[in-house]
């Protein structure tokens, strides 16, 4: 009698603990802060426009749909497009983004959170922090963040050294990316991250810089030194769809999209999607049409599994987390050359004579006097600066040992807003120069002095056929 009498008051006490957890879902001794009950937060970034970069957008859209369909909900995945692509003249399939030759659309319900002029590093950093007041425009969504959340960043764009783009100015400049990750690390609002860039030098916006113990772990599609490269291009194999004039997507970006589609991300963990990337992004070693994939911060974190910071599509059960894929060579261009690709497609398949024709041939020439002009009037300032033996030299040296490109990132800014005032805007292309410019700050060279240089240089003429747009 005892014993049934203790039984029954066990049981009445662990119904009452029942309706206990039912009253307060959230009782802090119930909720603990486990991987399952983790909350997911994803900033997906598509820094460009034009229908020249149709692929960020493409990346981008690709992103939300892998984590959308791996149960992640639309209150906790932010996205920046500009959001010029899926509807433009250029587009043969209006409303649909597609990032592989026989993919499926990609665009269809991605949120439009910051497009436009919304999409601003300023906007990036505060929803990183959740800081709503810090916002200009856009549909408020932050990274509300709490301890035990684990959130996934991943950027598509145009890089440079030390810079990733944007499609408004200013650039993000590494120091101020990495200095945003420790406030929001001392905020204790995040687990663990994970950051995927794809940018040429991508790696330099980290090198040198990056802690080890701000429970983030960041890869990036080149090195300090390499572009990185559009894929699915006209012309390449595999080739898009033959209405396509332009490149479907990135090589470092397809490939983890890819592989994470194509694994059961419960089972395969972040360094097994970092080995499988980076041979995919070194184009199988053929790496003049491929990149050396790096990686920074905290690596201890590789040995998560992937759906903690991508979700999980029940669909994908019965994959292997380490799924062998048939090792094909891709077609690839060059990131800053993808854009010229495009107005050639058009270019070419038009008809002899006609003024569209013309008309993008213009386009053509002024984009690459532009470039002429860019390239040379760093030439010229370089001489100015240091005399023709030691200019080439000095403002190609690439500093080694890891440090990070430049000492005084304010200098760096400081030299590119003298610069862009006096010979015009660097724009996509013209961030291949960043190097140039942090050596000068490396060298000891004043702002006036800089402005003297950019005036010989330029003076009061730039390349007034191109523009920005």
């Amino acid at each position: 009698m005892a014993l049934t009498g203790f039984f029954v008051l066990f049981m009445f006490m662990a119904l009452q603990g029942v309706a206990a957890r039912r009253q307060s879902a959230w009782d802090p001794i119930i909720r603990l802060p486990t991987e399952d009950n983790a909350t997911r937060w994803a900033v997906l970034v598509a820094g460009s426009n034009g229908f020249g970069n149709y692929r960020h957008q493409a990346d981008v859209c690709h992103a939300y749909q892998i984590l959308k369909k791996g149960g992640i909900k639309d209150e906790n995945i932010i996205v920046f497009m500009y959001d010029d692509i899926a509807m433009n003249d250029l587009n043969p399939r209006k409303g649909v983004l597609i990032n592989h030759p026989t993919g499926a659309d990609v665009y269809a319900g991605v949120p439009k959170d910051y497009t436009g002029e919304q999409v601003t590093t300023q906007n990036f950093y505060a929803v990183i922090l959740g800081n709503t007041s810090a916002l200009t425009g856009g549909s408020g969504k932050i990274v509300d963040s709490k301890p035990g959340d684990m959130i996934f960043i991943y950027y598509s764009d145009h890089g440079g050294p030390g810079v990733l783009g944007m499609p408004n100015m200013p650039y993000l400049y590494g120091k101020d990316f990495i200095d945003v990750l420790k406030k929001k690390h001392a905020s204790g609002t995040y687990k663990e991250m994970v950051i995927y860039i794809e940018a040429c030098e991508s790696g330099s916006v980290f090198q040198g810089m990056m802690p080890d113990d701000l429970d983030v772990y960041v890869t990036t599609a080149s090195n300090a030194e390499e572009s990185s490269w559009g894929t699915y291009c006209p012309g390449m194999d595999p080739p898009p769809p033959p209405e396509y004039m332009t490149c479907l997507g990135d090589l470092y970006s397809v490939a983890w999209m890819e592989d994470s589609e194509s694994h059961n991300l419960k089972r395969e963990t972040v360094q097994q999607q970092y080995d499988q990337v980076k041979e995919r992004t070194s184009n199988y070693n053929i790496y003049n049409a491929g990149s050396h994939v790096m990686e920074y911060g905290n690596k201890s974190i590789k040995s998560e599994k992937l759906y903690l910071f991508q979700g999980f599509d029940p669909a994908t059960e019965n994959l292997p987390p380490k799924q062998i894929n048939a090792k094909a060579n891709m077609g690839v261009v060059n990131q800053r050359d993808a854009d010229i690709l495009s107005l050639w497609e058009m270019y070419n398949r038009l008809d002899d004579g006609t003024e569209k024709k013309a008309q993008l041939l213009k386009l053509i020439t002024s984009t690459m006097l532009h470039r002429k002009h860019l390239d040379g009037s760093l030439d010229v300032i370089g001489v100015v600066l240091f005399g023709p033996a030691k200019s080439p030299n000095l403002l190609k040296s690439r500093r080694g040992g890891g440090l990070p490109l430049v000492d005084d990132w304010d200098c760096l800014k400081s030299m590119v807003r003298v610069f862009e005032a006096q010979c015009g805007p660097l724009a996509q292309y013209g961030m291949r120069h960043m190097r140039s410019f942090a050596n000068i700050c490396n060298a000891g060279v004043s702002v006036s002095r800089m402005e003297e240089a950019c005036m010989a240089a330029c003076g009061s003429t730039s390349t007034p056929l191109w523009s920005a747009a």
